[in-house]
């Protein structure tokens, strides 16, 4: 019997016309931890695409990889090394040339997946690299805002062109040449947030990675900017990043942003400190 896990708001969905569901010369990989709750419907918006459908987990003690093998995944488990070095572990499992990264809060609408299917007629992909528009759907939505910020990363292509930064808190494909890159149609619904509280937790966790990436990197933040950095980015989240498009709800998700932001600068200044005493 397979396993199946349901996200906490389901996105609504048309009724696409049906594709065939032979698979494509194309492996999926997806990195885990802890995703119960969210990676059922990841992988089904999926598998059809795929016969290489790749879960790296780095350790779940909620089913998490029980639920991956029910419905077809191969679960390889990888410590984390930071979501760089993850995503490049995945890379290597793959057994096809041309790969599609999703991540584990994420869902290929059916439109993303006929264009997905639609490359590989005739003569194949033409470009190295697809951009894919990456939509936010918060708690209480069903889909996407109209109006709401996408992102529109590379996230379809070509393994023997680009492979993911090694970078611990960055994960963004870098191509070896100078690349041929087009968009593909359709959107990826991402359910990044479970929930306020739970946001607070996961930015909490992220900013003592990129304190650490800073430090790695040499790199010095200016002190002052702790007087600017939460209002800045409080504005950057509401009006540049449309989370007014939310109303009341909009506040609390751009306040928990500009909090992310200065809680990253804060926790560099504290090393900084720390180091001048020793």
């Amino acid at each position: 019997m397979s396993i199946t896990a349901k996200p906490l708001i389901a996105p609504s969905r048309p009724n696409p016309t049906p594709v065939p569901s032979s698979p494509l010369p194309l492996s999926v990989f997806i990195i885990a931890f802890n995703e119960a709750d969210r990676i059922g419907p990841t992988i089904e918006a999926v598998r059809g695409l795929t016969d290489d459908l790749v879960v790296i987990d780095s350790g779940s003690t909620d089913g998490t990889q029980e639920i991956a093998t029910g419905l077809g995944a191969r679960v390889i488990h990888n410590s984390w090394p930071g979501y760089g070095p993850q995503k490049r572990f995945a890379e290597d499992q793959c057994r096809h040339n041309w790969i599609l990264n999703v991540d584990a809060d994420e869902v290929v609408s059916p439109r993303l997946a006929a264009s997905i299917r639609a490359l590989f007629e005739g003569s194949g992909p033409a470009a190295d690299g697809y951009e894919t528009t990456i939509a936010e759907i918060f708690p209480g939505e069903r889909e996407p805002h109209p109006w709401g910020h996408t992102l529109s990363p590379v996230r379809l292509y070509r393994l023997d062109r680009g492979r993911y930064v090694d970078s611990t808190v960055h994960d963004r494909v870098h191509f070896s040449v100078s690349p041929r890159i087009e968009r593909l149609k359709g959107k990826i619904h991402h359910f990044s947030v479970r929930s306020l509280g739970d946001e607070i937790a996961k930015l909490n966790s992220y900013t003592e990675q990129q304190a650490e990436d800073l430090d790695l990197r040499g790199k010095t933040l200016n002190t002052w900017r702790i007087l600017t950095e939460f209002p800045l980015n409080f504005l950057k989240a509401y009006i540049g990043r449309r989370h007014f498009v939310r109303g009341l709800y909009g506040i609390a998700t751009a306040t928990n942003y500009a909090y992310f932001r200065f809680l990253r600068l804060a926790k560099h200044v504290e090393r900084r400190r720390m180091r001048d005493l020793e």
